[in-house]
C-alpha cells in the first residue's frame, strides 16, 4: 500500500533493508525527533519519516544517516514537500 507524502513539509524516505543493515531503530528517531505514529511510517520495504519541521531537522537527519554509512539516493532521499495542496503524492518500494 503506498504511503501518502506531505505537500507542505519535507519527508525522508529510507529503504527498510538499509535501515536494518546499519542497525538503526525506530526508538532512536523517536527519541531524537519526538515523532508521532503518523511521522514514522513503514510499508513493505519503505520507511517514511515526516513531515519534518524545523530549519535544521532534515539536514541534521541526513548527516546522521550518512554517519551510519547510508548513501544518499541509494539508501534514502528526501522529498521537499514543496508542492501545491491539490497534489497528493504516494510512495512505495518498487522492489517490494
Amino acid at each position: 500500500m503506498p504511503l501518502t507524502l506531505s505537500s507542505d513539509a519535507p519527508s525522508l524516505l529510507i529503504r527498510k533493508s538499509a535501515f536494518e543493515r546499519v542497525g538503526l531503530s525506530r526508538a532512536q528517531f523517536d527519541d531524537a525527533l519526538n515523532l508521532t505514529a503518523d511521522e514514522f511510517r513503514l510499508e513493505g520495504g519503505l520507511i517514511v519519516i515526516g513531515p519534518l519541521v524545523g530549519e535544521d531537522t532534515l539536514t541534521d537527519l541526513i548527516a546522521q544517516l550518512e554517519e551510519h554509512g547510508l548513501v544518499y539516493y541509494d539508501d534514502f532521499f528526501e522529498l521537499s514537500g514543496n508542492g501545491p495542496e491539490w497534489l497528493t503524492l504516494f510512495a512505495m518500494d518498487a522492489r517490494g
